[in-house]
C-alpha cells in the first residue's frame, strides 16, 4: 500500500471511529432524557451547527429500545477523542442524576 493509500485508510478510520463515538454520546442523552444537541452546544457554545451530530442522531433509537450505555463508557469514548469540555457536561449531567 502506498502512503497516499494509508494516509487515506487511516482518515477513513478515524472518521468511522468518531461516528461511533458521536452515535455513543448521542444514544446515552437519549438514553437519559437529555438533549444531546443542548448539551453539545453548552461545551461549544462556539461552534456552528454540527453537522455529525446532526447525521447520528438520525442513527439513534429511542430509549426503550436501545442496549444500556454506561455511564463510563461514554466519558471513556468521548476523552479517547479528545472532546474532554463534552466529557466535563456529560459528568455534570451524571452528578445530577445521581443526587439524592
Amino acid at each position: 500500500m502506498d502512503p497516499k493509500d494509508l494516509e487515506q485508510q487511516i482518515i477513513q478510520n478515524y472518521k468511522q471511529d468518531e461516528g461511533m463515538m458521536i452515535l455513543v454520546f448521542a444514544q446515552w442523552c437519549i438514553n437519559h432524557d437529555i438533549d444531546p444537541k443542548a448539551l453539545y452546544f453548552r461545551a461549544y457554545p462556539a461552534q456552528q451547527e454540527n453537522e455529525r451530530l446532526n447525521h447520528m442522531l438520525e442513527q439513534t433509537v429511542s430509549k426503550q429500545e436501545s442496549e444500556e450505555i454506561a455511564d463510563e463508557s461514554v466519558l471513556g469514548v468521548l476523552s479517547l477523542f479528545g472532546n474532554e469540555d463534552l466529557a466535563f457536561e456529560v459528568m455534570k449531567e451524571i452528578e445530577r442524576r445521581l443526587k439524592p
